[in-house]
C-alpha cells in the first residue's frame, strides 16, 4: 500500500514539473515573440558595434577653417637656424606661441595655436641613403605633440622631401595623421631631385599635392577625426605647377612664404592668395630674424584677404 502511494506521489511530482517547464517555455516565446526569435534579436542586438566616439579639435569643434585663425611657430630643435620653433625646449616654444597668438583674437575668430615641426629635414648632405633629407626620430616628434597638447595646438608635421617624395614621406608619417591633432604641411622649395637642396629652388606638381589631399581626407573618414589642414608654402610662380583641388574635410592652404620689408610681403601675398570663391585657403609666413620691420597682428589685419594662417619661422 505504501509502496503505492509513492509511486503516485512521484507520478504526481513529475507531471507538476512537466506542466512547470511547459508554462515557462510559453512565457519566454511569448516575450521573445515566438519561435526564439527575440532571443535572437537580442543577440544580434548586444553584437553591435559601438558607434565611433566623437573626436575633436585641441580648442572644440571638427572644423579648423574657416571657424578658427591658425597662428603657428614653425622650426625643429636639431638648429635654432631652421625657424623659432627649434629655440628652447617644446614647452618653452609654446608658452611664447601661446603669446604671440593671442594677439590674433581681435582678428576675428578664435585662435588655434599650432607648432609646425619638420619632420623630414632638408639636409646639404646627401646622407647614408643619398636622399639629401633626414627623418625625426618618433620620440622627437612624441615631444612635440606633448607640447602642442599642453596649451591644446595643433601639430602640424611638415615634409622637406630633398630627394624623397612627398607621397612617400606622407605615408611614413600615417600613425601620426591618424590622431585627430596633427595635420601636414609640405615644403616645395626644399623638393630637389638631382639638385642639392639649398642650390636650387624646389617645386611640386600639383597632382602629388591633390593625391596627398585625398589620402588624407580618406584618414579623417575612416577614423571619424575632425578637419585636417594641409599648408603648401609657396614663393615663386612654379614651385606649385597645376592647380590645386579643394577638399570638405581636408583645408588646403597656400602659405605665401618668403621674407622682406613689409611693402614686399604684400606685394607677394596679394599674387598668390586665392580668393573664397577658389575654397582653397590662404597662408602668410613671417621671420622674426630675416624679416625687416616685422609685421604686426594689425598690419596682417590689413591684407586682402584676411590670411586664415600665420607661420613665424
Amino acid at each position: 500500500m505504501k509502496d503505492a502511494r509513492a509511486r503516485r506521489r512521484r507520478a504526481l511530482a513529475v507531471g507538476v514539473l512537466a506542466g512547470v517547464a511547459v508554462l515557462v517555455a510559453a512565457l519566454f516565446g511569448a516575450a521573445g515573440g515566438g519561435g526564439g526569435h527575440g532571443a535572437t534579436a537580442r543577440t544580434r542586438a548586444s553584437a553591435a558595434p559601438a558607434p565611433p566616439p566623437v573626436r575633436s579639435l585641441p580648442r572644440g569643434g571638427r572644423r579648423i577653417l574657416p571657424h578658427f585663425r591658425v597662428v603657428a611657430f614653425y622650426g625643429a630643435p636639431q638648429d635654432p637656424g631652421l625657424g623659432t620653433l627649434g629655440i628652447g625646449t617644446p614647452r618653452q616654444a609654446a608658452t611664447r606661441l601661446e603669446r604671440v597668438a593671442r594677439g590674433y583674437v581681435r582678428l576675428g575668430r578664435p585662435v588655434l595655436p599650432a607648432l609646425e615641426l619638420l619632420a623630414v629635414v632638408a639636409d646639404r648632405d646627401p646622407g647614408a641613403d643619398g636622399m639629401y633629407s633626414v627623418r625625426q626620430r618618433p620620440s622627437v616628434i612624441a615631444r612635440y605633440l606633448r607640447a602642442a597638447r599642453r596649451i591644446r595646438a595643433e601639430l602640424v608635421l611638415d615634409i622637406q622631401p630633398g630627394h624623397r617624395g612627398f607621397w612617400e614621406e606622407a605615408h611614413v608619417l600615417r600613425r601620426w595623421l591618424r590622431e585627430p591633432d596633427v595635420s601636414l604641411a609640405l615644403d616645395p622649395e626644399w623638393h630637389t631631385p638631382g639638385a642639392v637642396p639649398g642650390q636650387v629652388i624646389g617645386s611640386v606638381d600639383a597632382r602629388e599635392v591633390n593625391a596627398i589631399s585625398f589620402w588624407l581626407q580618406d584618414i579623417v573618414r575612416r577614423d571619424h577625426l575632425p578637419q585636417k589642414l594641409l599648408l603648401v608654402h609657396r614663393f615663386t610662380p612654379g614651385m606649385i605647377a597645376g592647380d590645386l583641388k579643394p577638399r570638405r574635410d581636408v583645408a588646403v592652404t597656400v602659405n605665401v612664404d618668403g621674407f622682406g620689408g613689409p611693402a614686399i610681403k604684400r606685394v607677394k601675398y596679394e599674387q598668390f592668395a586665392h580668393r573664397r570663391a577658389s575654397r582653397l585657403f590662404n597662408g602668410f609666413k613671417l621671420f622674426f630674424k630675416e624679416d625687416t620691420d616685422l609685421m604686426r597682428p594689425q598690419d596682417v589685419a590689413h591684407l586682402r584677404p584676411r590670411p586664415d594662417v600665420i607661420v613665424y619661422e
